[in-house]
């Protein structure tokens, strides 16, 4: 092979930093899902697969083809397309059935609105002219578009996703259009409903860092699921209180748990890839500042520890006895404190073992220092 050959896809992988090492991320999405997982993995997180909803199938949909042959029979003045999947799904069935080119026909002379770039780009691939794209991605400003514009007389076609309207054929209609909607890909029950209920309890026990949304009625599902369970409320207060980081695609998707009093971590792109780095970069700064010491670079995630990114393999007591070592920061720690935060009753041969299993963890006994008839301190070489 030639020297000059590019790193492998897995060696360019390899080098990428480990900085979610010991964090759990909860993903509810069932589209893209091993994309979003691998990149998140590639960083060193533990990704739980719980897509809270499935995705039915639109080529067979024997309702949107009805509706887009009544499209083709009775043209719409003006198209409303809401996401760019649907878009292309809507093509592929009238592909499917034999309706595309008189379908690309009668669009050639409507009036095309997207909400948002990805929508905009789908009918660009078609050929088809754009009139107008809601930047913010979102229906309520089409919504406000049009009701300025005024809609009276007009037909109008509006391509949803999976959850309906957003309110869109409600106030079309109400300003006097003739609405043709059409639903393109719809949702399903989650396939894979154990997976939802452990999810859940994950988060109500507030035993995951991170729980990430890509759609509005993905969120809606959870948030049933956790009502089913018993444990909404503390679902919800470990959003609310931050204990579990909600993040949320865009506003869209976020809108439910604003509902709820929740603030999710939202990128100011609403693509997946802007997404994974707002999760990245949000749980980097959660963990507590990473210390040098004799052994190494050591971390702390939610219930582990790191020593230079690799994870300490600490019984519950050692690794409580790191945790209070690190916040004094090179600090003397007496005793009788460490013996209060040991899990269950113990004494102070209880904190000698600890210490003793600590060191050996460590593989250096110089990382943690005996200071006679005071207690013990972390050797810190810088911060």
């Amino acid at each position: 092979m030639n020297e000059t050959t590019a790193p492998s896809v897995h060696a360019e992988a390899a080098r990428l930093p480990q900085d979610l090492a010991g964090c759990r991320v909860v993903l509810t999405a069932q589209r893209r899902a091993d994309e979003f997982a691998a990149a998140l993995e590639r960083r060193g997180a533990t990704v739980v697969h719980a897509p809270t909803l499935s995705h039915i199938p639109h080529v067979d949909d024997p309702e949107l083809i009805a509706r887009t042959g009544e499209l083709i029979d009775n043209p719409p003045d003006v198209v409303i397309v809401t996401t760019g999947v649907g878009f292309r799904g809507w093509m592929e069935a009238a592909d499917a059935a034999g309706q595309s080119d008189a379908l690309l026909a009668v669009l050639e002379n409507a009036r095309f609105i997207a909400r948002g770039p990805k929508a905009r780009g789908a009918l660009q691939r078609e050929g088809l002219t754009v009139d107008w794209t809601a930047e913010s991605e979102t229906a309520q400003e089409i919504k406000e578009r049009l009701q300025d514009e005024g809609v009276a007389g007009l037909r109008v076609a509006v391509q949803h996703h999976g959850a309906g309207s957003d309110g869109l054929d409600e106030m079309l209609r109400r300003g006097g259009a003739d609405v043709a909607p059409l639903i393109v890909y719809r949702w399903g029950p989650a396939p894979d409903p154990v997976a939802v209920e452990a999810a859940v309890d994950i988060v109500a026990r507030r035993d995951a860092d991170c729980i990430a949304f890509t759609s509005a009625p993905g969120a809606h599902a959870f948030l049933e699921a956790a009502e089913r369970a018993g444990v909404r409320d503390l679902v919800l207060d470990a959003m609310r209180d931050g204990d579990v980081l909600a993040a949320a695609v865009g506003d869209t998707t976020a809108a439910p748990l604003r509902e709820h009093d929740i603030d999710p971590l939202v990128p100011e792109r609403f693509r997946m890839g802007a997404l994974v780095r707002a999760i990245v970069f949000a749980l980097k700064a959660r963990r507590s500042p990473a210390l040098v010491t004799p052994a190494g670079l050591l971390e702390l995630t939610r219930d582990q520890a790191l020593l230079d990114g690799d994870v300490l393999p600490l019984a519950p007591s050692s690794l409580a006895v790191l945790r209070k070592l690190m916040a004094a920061e090179g600090s003397v720690v007496p005793r009788e404190e460490l013996l209060t935060v040991l899990p269950g009753a113990g004494d102070a041969h209880s904190v000698e073992v600890a210490v003793a299993r600590l060191r050996e963890a460590l593989a250096s006994k110089e990382s943690v220092v005996t200071v006679i008839k005071r207690g013990y301190r972390l050797e810190v070489l810088d911060a």
